[in-house]
């Protein structure tokens, strides 16, 4: 119900967004000319509109909006598939999805090996009693498969047999489109059928027993075509006169094997034997005695669509981009349906995973755990202050007993060696993930902007770190991912090094690029009141270099996001990469999307975050 009437708001919200933005492009004042960043701030209602549109295609594609709209419709369809499923070994030897007919389409390639065959012969360097015996014997082959298309070798019964199975497929579809069929409900059955889970509520897609009266039709009718398709399969043009030749061609090859010397000649003869083999399966048959079947799986075909109604209509609008599948024991998704998750499913193992005390293998997505200051002590500390300290570290007496001094209490101070409150510290998949992108992000940051200003301004600087930073810089972060973790191990630090390795070239160049970029007539304007090169730096190539330099950081996030995505699942035991890793691995879908959609709204997240430090930091940017 939640999911069907989010769908009827945000259909709303893309009618209103659209109807507003029209009506405000009709009245927008003048003096925004088309080139004006003014023109560009605002319209929310768009926003509105693309993220509305992008979720609606996503519940129809996912069929979201088709189960909370028709939750019976993927079942009836399972019973629809059923029923396909039984008819297809027998649709399939009639043109109705093919362009021929089953045997037309064997003979056509039968009768082509057999011509490769006859060529092969004339290049072949065999005596020429051995080349009239084996074409002899391609002529035999050749005439028994034409053979099998003629009503004078026709087996016996094969035309009272097709006959019957055309009547029955006829009854069939006359019994589709009767009222009484398939007759009372099974009590037993139908209580067995409703007490199924529903669509999507179990590891069982859809549920395979039919719940409605139009799914218990078509159940019925796939039982009746399974036994009609058993019967038709057995069916096989094995005339006394074919198989007494076939018989000959067999003895006729096992002689010609046995005096065979050469390989060529043994080869022609496997080749031989083995269309003979495809022959001996009888699939071919005269064309008038396949006609009343194929008449009567047109009517079939009628018959199911009729019946069908409406599913017709709910398949095609409803659950688009797939269909459903029926197999030996239950029905599946197929296409988008199957590979494009649910936002409702989505969502619920969002929340299942967003548990503390589930996690993800046994680790939180985001939470929170109590910290003594201590350990943030000791990791921030380092132990050596303790040593210059002036005098010794206590020592025990004859007695046992210990004379700690002040050095001691720094030492343990330094080392988180002493009892302390603790606070909330967060951790978690998320938060590890955050963690490590900030820490790449911000020594890419404070090592590649000094840099690239520098070589931005010295010849020196350019001349000399260019080479090296242009030399690394267009490699893919992944290329160099294997040597780092290699050296680095999976811990943390090899990650955050792969992820200041790519912050740090894209911080120079963009620093370097906003360097470069001042205009000559500030500068020049700077000198001529007097201001030293520091205030040149400060009050000119700074602030100029500034849009660059946090453009620069905004495309860092994204890329330092999709490298350690990459980083972690390659080599990482914990992360949003490390999560997708091991769904991948288990072909779990819906974490998959799930982690897509996290990664991308925290991305988005970070970005939102630097246009509002865009905005309120330079905002002449764009103003001259």
């Amino acid at each position: 119900m939640f999911v069907a009437i989010l769908y009827i708001v945000l259909v709303i919200v893309l009618v209103w967004s659209i109807v507003h933005g029209r009506k405000v492009i009709r009245t927008e004042r003048t003096d925004a000319v088309f080139g004006n960043p003014i023109r560009t701030q605002g319209g929310y209602h768009w926003v509105a509109c693309g993220v509305s549109s992008l979720m609606l295609v996503w519940f129809t594609f996912s069929w979201d909006a088709g189960r909370a709209f028709f939750p019976n419709a993927a079942n009836e369809l399972c019973q629809v598939a059923k029923l396909n499923r039984a008819l297809n070994p027998v649709r399939s030897a009639f043109p109705l999805d093919n362009r021929h007919l089953l045997g037309t389409r064997i003979l056509k390639r039968d009768l082509h090996q057999i011509e490769l065959l006859s060529e092969q012969l004339g290049e072949m360097g065999l005596a020429e009693t051995d080349r009239e015996k084996i074409s002899a014997l391609i002529s035999d082959l050749r005439q028994t498969l034409v053979l099998q298309a003629s009503t004078e070798y026709m087996a016996p019964g094969i035309m009272g047999r097709f006959q019957d199975v055309a009547a029955r497929i006829k009854q069939l579809a006359r019994d589709i489109q009767s009222e009484d069929f398939p007759g009372p409900a099974d009590e037993t059955r139908l209580a067995e059928a409703l007490a199924q889970p529903g669509w999507g509520e179990s590891s069982t897609e859809i549920p395979v027993l039919p719940k409605t009266e139009r799914g218990r039709i078509f159940d019925a009718a796939a039982e009746i075509m399974t036994g009609i398709t058993a019967d038709y399969s057995e069916i096989r043009n094995d005339g006394p006169d074919l198989t007494g030749r076939i018989e000959d061609i067999r003895q006729s090859i096992e002689e010609l094997e046995a005096i065979a010397v050469q390989q060529e000649h043994k080869d022609i003869l496997s080749d031989i034997e083995k269309i003979s083999k495809r022959i001996d399966d009888f699939r071919v048959f005269p064309t008038q005695v396949t006609q009343g079947i194929e008449a009567s799986l047109i009517l079939l075909e009628q018959a199911m669509q009729d019946r069908q109604g409406s599913l017709r209509f709910i398949d095609a609008w409803a659950l688009p981009g797939g269909n459903i599948l029926a197999g030996n024991n239950a029905c599946s998704e197929q296409g988008s349906g199957r590979w494009l998750p649910k936002p409702s499913d989505t969502l619920a193992t969002f929340i299942w995973m967003a548990d503390p005390g589930q996690g993800y293998k046994g680790f939180p997505l985001f939470w929170y755990k109590m910290k003594p200051v201590s350990e943030m002590v000791d990791f921030i500390v380092p132990d050596w202050i303790a040593d210059l300290i002036p005098g010794e570290y206590g020592h025990h007496d004859e007695q046992g007993d210990i004379d700690y001094g002040f050095k001691d209490s720094i030492y343990n101070f330094a080392t988180g060696d002493f009892d302390s409150f603790s606070v909330p510290v967060p951790t978690g998949h998320i938060w590890d993930s955050i963690l490590r992108v900030l820490a790449g992000l911000f020594l890419g940051i404070l090592l590649g902007v000094p840099l690239g200003l520098f070589m931005g301004l010295s010849r020196f600087a350019k001349g000399y770190f260019d080479p090296l930073v242009e030399l690394y810089r267009p490699v893919p972060p992944l290329a160099w991912a294997p040597l780092i973790l290699t050296i680095f191990g999976i811990q943390d630090d090899g990650k955050i090094f792969l992820l200041f390795m790519v912050a740090f070239a894209i911080m120079v160049i963009s620093a370097r690029t906003g360097a470069t970029g001042t205009q000559l007539s500030k500068i020049h304007a700077a000198h001529s009141l007097g201001a030293s090169n520091r205030q040149i730096i400060q009050q000119v190539i700074l602030p100029n270099s500034l849009p660059e330099i946090l453009t620069g950081i905004r495309i860092s996030i994204g890329v330092c996001w999709g490298t350690l995505v990459a980083a972690e699942m390659l080599a990482g035991t914990t992360g949003i990469g490390f999560v997708e890793n091991v769904a991948r691995k288990q072909s779990d879908y819906e974490i998959i999307w799930m982690t897509i959609i996290v990664m991308g709204v925290l991305g988005l997240l970070f970005d939102l975050i630097m246009r509002f430090v865009i905005d309120r930091t330079i905002p002449w940017r764009g103003k001259g």
